[in-house]
């Protein structure tokens, strides 16, 4: 209840600034969700607008603020309520073994899983493990691009990609747990102030001198406790194809707009935001007040461990 009270309070102050939100947090009709547990079909024409082939019911609904509230906390409860399906169980009993005996994956700690044994329609797009990141190389640690969480905060997650599946919308995991080792390398990075040569694209209004300073890189990550992960949403059309809602920045993009509220984008980049906030703190996920994919389970496991093996 009082997850759901906090997303009508932010919906209330959104409608009364006139954001036309997504099309998943307008009016949707109980009975047109989805029961088969397939996706929607959806043909998104921007990333931004998100106006999708819904049935007629569910299409380019716009009522007024108090039905905008009622009709996203109605999304938000029937979300937290929607049961797991039997795969979550059994994933989560084999992933707390070693990995697949056919695949050269690294055996997780016990309490540890990787995220497609628990969420088999996950997108996952771990950019630490190639070349396309702020470093500019594979960072230490990431030997795949399987991301892993602690068990609690895949479970809570298998709960937010739940909610999204019958709207044709799911998931995309940029990182989760992170290495120590990892941190370490972002830290040699920062403190090489000549190497500039990814700077027009992930911190342009940034010094690299202060990217310490400003929180964008530390020591220490909460991504090392293993229950943060840093993630948006994707759309899927009609041929399978993956598309993110536009956020209005990029993963990774150190500066004020990526900060969650910030006002450099527009009101379309603003909802979809918000869309991503309100689920993961529905289903128990604290953001980060300068990155808005940055999320971390409120309720960790091992809030005081940094873990350090490679996957």
């Amino acid at each position: 209840m009082a997850a759901t009270n906090s997303v009508r309070r932010r919906l209330e102050s959104v409608d009364q600034a006139g954001i036309v939100l997504p099309n998943i947090l307008l009016r949707i009709p109980h009975r047109a969700r989805d029961r088969t547990g397939g996706r929607a079909a959806v043909q998104p024409s921007h990333p931004a607008s998100f106006t999708g082939q819904f049935p007629e019911s569910m299409h380019n609904v716009r009522n007024d603020g108090a039905q905008h509230t009622e009709s996203v906390s109605c999304l938000v409860k029937q979300s937290m309520n929607t049961p797991l399906s039997t795969f979550l169980v059994a994933s989560l009993a084999v992933s707390f073994a070693t990995a697949d005996a056919g695949s050269d994956r690294l055996p997780l700690p016990e309490g540890f899983v990787y995220l497609d044994e628990v969420l088999p329609d996950l997108v996952a797009d771990l950019h630490y493990a190639t070349r396309n990141n702020f470093v500019g190389q594979p960072i230490d640690g990431y030997r795949h691009a399987n991301p892993v969480l602690s068990a609690p905060a895949a479970t809570a997650l298998a709960g937010v990609q739940a909610a999204l599946r019958p709207f044709g919308l799911g998931l995309k995991v940029f990182d989760a747990y992170r290495p120590q080792r990892a941190v370490d390398h972002f830290v040699r990075w920062g403190n090489d102030l000549d190497d500039q040569r990814t700077k027009p694209r992930y911190y342009p209004e940034v010094e690299k001198k202060n990217l310490f300073k400003e929180g964008y890189i530390a020591a220490r990550s909460s991504h090392s406790r293993g229950s943060t992960v840093d993630l948006t949403i994707v759309s899927f059309d009609r041929a399978g194809s993956v598309r993110e809602l536009d956020m209005g920045s990029h993963f990774d993009l150190f500066g004020p707009v990526s900060w969650p509220d910030s006002p450099k984008v527009s009101v379309q980049q603003r909802a979809n935001r918000m869309l991503l906030q309100s689920l993961m703190s529905a289903h128990g996920f604290a953001p980060y007040a300068q990155e808005w994919w940055h999320f971390t389970l409120r309720d960790e496991p091992y809030p005081d461990t940094y873990f350090d093996f490679p996957f």
